[in-house]
């Protein structure tokens, strides 16, 4: 179904830092999200009321550089210190924390944009669409997200389909070259490059 997108349209756009950084890590080893490009997309010439990111901070504070980029670009970090737990678990989760923001602004929005592909939010999803007849589009890589959250949005936005554009320091593999004509098929081939 195809969702409305118009300049006077005002969208909050809502980021799963931690999701969106285990879900790049896990599918693309060590490229980084590239969330100035996310955001621009995801606002898509609407109007922005507001962008927020939804982070965790540590003893050690080497994230705070990150932070202070995200606010750079005009997004407003939430930060929260990771807990940990006897035995050496840690936890660092804004599930919550995203989705009374979300609830709370969407008297203000035409459109929610989540960015996370954690099948967490369905509830929320579902809940902004129903109850408070909200748009709700999801942004994610695909490899990775919950396919319930796909199905429950109103639009789903792959950023695998273009990984170039949303990872810094990726790379694509290179397909194997052809053997050279005229060399009777014996010439050298490269092998693919991975990462």
């Amino acid at each position: 179904m195809p969702i409305t997108k118009h300049k006077d349209q005002r969208v909050g756009v809502f980021i799963d830092t931690q999701n969106l950084y285990h879900s790049a890590k896990n599918l693309y080893s060590d490229a980084r999200v590239n969330f100035g490009n996310i955001l621009e997309d995801s606002v898509a010439d609407r109007k922005l009321i507001r962008a927020m990111a939804y982070v965790i901070s540590t003893k050690t504070g080497e994230e705070q550089a990150f932070f202070g980029a995200l606010e750079k670009i005009g997004i407003e970090t939430r930060s929260k210190e990771l807990q940990e737990f006897w035995g050496g678990a840690k936890k660092g989760d804004w599930d919550v924390g995203l989705a009374v923001d979300a609830i709370t602004l969407a008297p203000k929005l035409d459109a929610v944009i989540i960015v996370s592909g954690d099948g967490d939010f369905v509830p929320l999803v579902e809940y902004l669409r129903i109850n408070m007849g909200t748009q709700v589009e999801v942004i994610a890589f695909g490899k990775s997200a919950s396919s319930k959250l796909r199905e429950a949005a109103d639009n789903f936005f792959d950023l695998s389909e273009d990984p170039g554009r949303y990872l810094m320091g990726y790379r694509e593999k290179r397909a194997p070259r052809e053997p050279r004509e005229g060399n009777g098929g014996k010439g050298k081939t490269r092998k693919a490059i991975s990462l």
